[in-house]
């Protein structure tokens, strides 16, 4: 098997695959893994060149792409800095050194962010990673490089798939919902918000705030992506069939596909709520541009998604103080709660629904789900109905 120290003839300096700069040697134009004699179905001589190819195909999933260029990059750097070998010529045996690679990546000053913090990619003290990968974001790299070398292969760039071999392939595990958080769980989660300090206007401001986007999160299941990438304008009213008035969200969602989803009298009551604390009308009128979730201040443009990432997961980190502070029975719950991401929520929401004996078709519908089977994995139609069945049956409960 190759050697894990630095090659001899590479710098200890590593760049992002958009500015990455490879010498000939390395660049994979002459990779031992290349493919002959068939006619290749993109133009790329070079394997960053291949590799952009194949993340072009997912351009329009920002959390997908950034992902799949993450492990992608993460190998190319590998392979050139740490063997001195293009990704082109990386055989199986390659492959089974950098799975144990990830685990612990060394030396830790070059491939390691400093400190465990998080730089931007333009950032000079940016690195391929933030510490030593866990089992499942091991696993998940690897399913990640089996599709691009299989892309690969396919377009006649690559002779072979050198992960063809890996005994995980043969393993597909059953999908299961476990990353969400069971009801006393949620309840404490929510009570931390409910404890926010509310003293001084900007405290109010970033209380209400809290309890506006976890609604969102919540009753509605949105992404992050949703909540950054949609406006108050989305929201609008319609009479039902008995004539009354029910409002409803309309969300632009992942793949540029739009859906409609039940704004409950909860919800609505907590948009009138963060408006008014924001000086704003109770109510949207159409085309309305405000963004669904606002800056703290007098900004007005659509936060990041990294910033509402952190607000939380500052909520579960002081829902793990709090748990913790309780004694030792509960730092089980405490580390489990703050492992949790938004996105933990949007699994949250699922689940409840689904368990709480709401229609899955109308779960499936108010998440967005392609299939009824993927809506399915969250146990353990008309639009008046589901927006009854969701009215009535799933609650925030603030």
């Amino acid at each position: 098997m190759p050697s894990a120290n630095l090659h001899p003839d590479m710098p200890p300096a590593l760049a992002t695959i958009e500015s990455v700069q490879l010498p000939s040697h390395i660049d994979g134009r002459d990779g031992t893994n290349r493919a002959t004699g068939n006619r290749p179905q993109i133009a790329a001589d070079y394997d960053v060149d291949a590799i952009k190819a194949w993340l072009a195909r997912f351009l329009d999933t920002k959390t997908t792409f950034d992902n799949y260029r993450k492990e992608a990059e993460r190998l190319l750097l590998w392979s050139t800095v740490q063997l001195g070998k293009p990704l082109s010529s990386l055989t199986h045996e390659d492959l089974l050194v950098y799975q144990r690679f990830l685990s612990d990546p060394q030396p830790a000053k070059l491939w390691v962010m400093c400190d465990g913090r998080k730089f931007a990619r333009a950032h000079p003290e940016w690195r391929p990673f933030a510490g030593p990968l866990s089992p499942a974001s091991q696993r998940q790299a690897i399913i990640i490089l089996n599709t691009l070398f299989s892309w690969l292969v396919n377009a006649g760039y690559l002779a072979g798939n050198p992960l063809s071999l890996s005994r995980q392939r043969a393993r597909k595990a059953k999908p299961r919902i476990t990353r969400y958080l069971e009801e006393d769980l949620w309840n404490e989660v929510k009570m931390t918000i409910d404890l926010m300090p509310k003293e001084s206007d900007r405290e109010r401001e970033h209380y209400y705030r809290g309890r506006w986007l976890f609604s969102l999160l919540y009753l509605c299941g949105l992404r992050i992506s949703e909540v950054v990438g949609n406006t108050m304008g989305s929201f609008f009213c319609r009479r039902d069939k008995a004539g009354e008035e029910r409002w409803w969200l309309e969300i632009l969602g992942k793949g540029d596909k739009l859906r409609i989803v039940p704004a409950t009298n909860e919800l609505m009551v907590e948009l009138a709520r963060y408006r008014r604390e924001k000086g704003l009308a109770s109510f949207p009128l159409a085309g309305d541009d405000v963004p669904l979730l606002l800056p703290i201040g007098r900004r007005t443009e659509p936060m990041t998604r990294g910033a509402v990432h952190a607000i939380v997961k500052k909520v579960f980190e002081h829902t793990a103080i709090r748990l913790r502070q309780r004694g030792e029975q509960f730092q089980a719950i405490a580390d489990r709660v703050e492992q949790a991401s938004a996105h933990w929520l949007r699994h949250t929401a699922g689940s409840h629904m689904a368990n709480s004996d709401v229609d899955l078709r109308h779960v499936r519908d108010n998440l967005g789900h392609e299939s009824i089977g993927t809506t399915s994995n969250y146990l353990h139609s008309s639009d008046d109905k589901r927006h009854k069945e969701t009215e009535e049956k799933h609650r925030i409960k603030w």
